[in-house]
Formats: C-alpha cells, sequence, structure tokens
C-alpha cells in the first residue's frame, strides 16, 4: 500500500463527493441515450445480487421466527380454547360445505357447465424489498427456466399483491397495488359499485371515481373488476376502510410490507373477441366449379 500524507488523504476526501456526482450524471445521461442498455444492465446485476438478498435476509428471517416463537408459546393456552372452539365449527360447516358441493356439482352437470381453464402459476420467495421513496416493490427469487413473463399476476395467500414489470434469468421485480403509478379498476361486494382503486405509496391504496350516489361501505370485501382489459374479475384484493370521513381505502387481506411468498399466476389473453356479425356470410378464398364466388352479403337481403 502506497502510503499518503495526511493533506494528501483529506484532499482525496474532498474529492469523493464530486466524483460520485459525476459519475451519477453520467449513468443518468447514458440511461437517456441508451435505456435499453441500462434496463438490461440493471436486470443482469439484480440476477448477481438475488443470491445475495437470500443470505442477507436469512438471519433477519431465523430471528423474526423465533421472536414469533415466543409469542406463540405465551399465548398457546388462550389459542388452544379458540382452536377447539373453532374446529367444532368447522366440523359443521364441513357437513354443509360437502353438501352444497355435491348440489353444485349435479346442477353444472344439468346445465352442461363448461369449466374455466385450469390455471398455471409459479411460487416465488421475495428476497428483498426494493421500494423507494418514490415507488412500491418487490424482489422474488425464481428458477432458470421459470416460465414467468411481464404482465403476469402475482397474489399471496389472500388475495392481489401486485403484477410483473421486470423479469431476469433468476429474478423478478414485482410492482405492488400500492405503487403511485397503479390503477387498478375494482367492484365492490355490497355495494355493487365500480371505482378506481389508485396507489399513493401508502400502506393503504386510495379509491376513487366511485358513483355518487354509491359510496363504498365499511367493511364490504374488494375484487378486480376485469375492466379494460388490465386484469381478470374476480380476484380478491381486500376490504373497504374510512382512515377519516370522505376517504375511503383499501386495507389488503395481508399487510403489503410483510410479504414472504407469492404466486404468479398466468392468466393468458384476458380479451374476448366477438364473433362475426349475425347473419354475415364468410367470404370464401376458392372458386367452385360454377364459377368464382359471389362477395359476401348480408343474408336476407336484396341486392
Amino acid at each position: 500500500m502506497i502510503p499518503l500524507s495526511i493533506h494528501i488523504k483529506q484532499g482525496l476526501a474532498k474529492l469523493v463527493l464530486p466524483f460520485l456526482f459525476v459519475v451519477a450524471c453520467l449513468i443518468m445521461l447514458l440511461g437517456q441515450a441508451q435505456p435499453k442498455f441500462i434496463e438490461t444492465l440493471r436486470l443482469k446485476v439484480t440476477d448477481f445480487l438475488a443470491p445475495g438478498y437470500a443470505l442477507i435476509e436469512e438471519p433477519f428471517n431465523i430471528v423474526y421466527g423465533f421472536v414469533n416463537t415466543i409469542k406463540d408459546i405465551q399465548n398457546i393456552s388462550a389459542e388452544n380454547k379458540a382452536l377447539k372452539e373453532q374446529n367444532l365449527q368447522l366440523r359443521r360447516w364441513y357437513h354443509v360445505a360437502m353438501g352444497l358441493v355435491d348440489e353444485n356439482t349435479l346442477l353444472k352437470n344439468q346445465l352442461h357447465w363448461i369449466p374455466d381453464r385450469a390455471l398455471s402459476f409459479v411460487t416465488a420467495r421475495v428476497v428483498a424489498d426494493v421500494s423507494g421513496v418514490y415507488h412500491k416493490a418487490i424482489l422474488v427469487v425464481l428458477g432458470e427456466d421459470h416460465s414467468v413473463k411481464p404482465g403476469q399476476v402475482a397474489l399471496d395467500g389472500f388475495g392481489l399483491v401486485g403484477r410483473v414489470t421486470e423479469v431476469g434469468e433468476r429474478s423478478a421485480r414485482i410492482l405492488l397495488i400500492n405503487d403511485d403509478s397503479s390503477r387498478i379498476p375494482v367492484r365492490l361486494s355490497n355495494s355493487k359499485a365500480q371505482a378506481i382503486m389508485a396507489g399513493d405509496n401508502s400502506l393503504y391504496p386510495r379509491l376513487i371515481f366511485y358513483p355518487e350516489d354509491k359510496h363504498p361501505i365499511e367493511g364490504e370485501k374488494v375484487v378486480t373488476d376485469g375492466q379494460g382489459d388490465v386484469l381478470p374479475a374476480g380476484i380478491p384484493i381486500g376490504y373497504v376502510h374510512y382512515l377519516k370521513p370522505g376517504q375511503p381505502v383499501v386495507v389488503p387481506y395481508l399487510p403489503l410490507d410483510h410479504l414472504r411468498i407469492v404466486r404468479i399466476f398466468n392468466y393468458g389473453k384476458n380479451e374476448v373477441i366477438a364473433p362475426g356479425a349475425p347473419g354475415r356470410v364468410i367470404p370464401s378464398t376458392k372458386k367452385n366449379r360454377q364459377g368464382p364466388v359471389a362477395s359476401p352479403t348480408l343474408l336476407g337481403r336484396d341486392e
């Protein structure tokens, strides 16, 4: 190591901040000139650092689990009593549910019900909260041969949490529903009203643009509406809560700052393509033996 005098060390220390400022400006200019290159470089860095995030997070998970275990031991007696009561109630509801399942199956068979196609999904572990002051997102680790693509829907065990925005070789970034750029059409269960759920970087997204004659009701469920081909309809999100009069928000079923495991679903293409107009003849490209096929016309219409 080259020995340096105190004056030289002090001079170098003063130059560190200007040097970092110049480097930051150069990176910003390069990002404006070559955005594709910067995005690819960022994904490569994210893939490289993803295992490191997992190693750093592991001790915190161990401590978090140990603290939860101590709390569970303290409350085990009360929880055991409550679980016994819940078990009795669930046994009663189990028989009711089995009867409804049989009835539902019988009715579907009589109606020749066409079921929806089975959805494919992958389960991923959250390794880092990459949220900042101006955005809310998480980073998940994936296998090398994953099938995750941007735009797919991310859910926890209870409901919607966000959508995939960036995908690397071994990781993916998920933009959460409380991000400031998130706007999702939703439907309210009791009032049957439509609204827009808008993120504002807080834990609870706001409800805006709902009908004046159908105000959200405290505690009612919020699900996706499926309008605009943004998200499939019927995905649960949370319930309505009023932080103060006239300011309804959506409280997610699981706090967005405590995500550990998420499932990424491939809903495919949501757009429904309508068939041709009623009564219109589909033109043919082939010729029959009697000559060329006439141009398509509306059935029942004289030319």
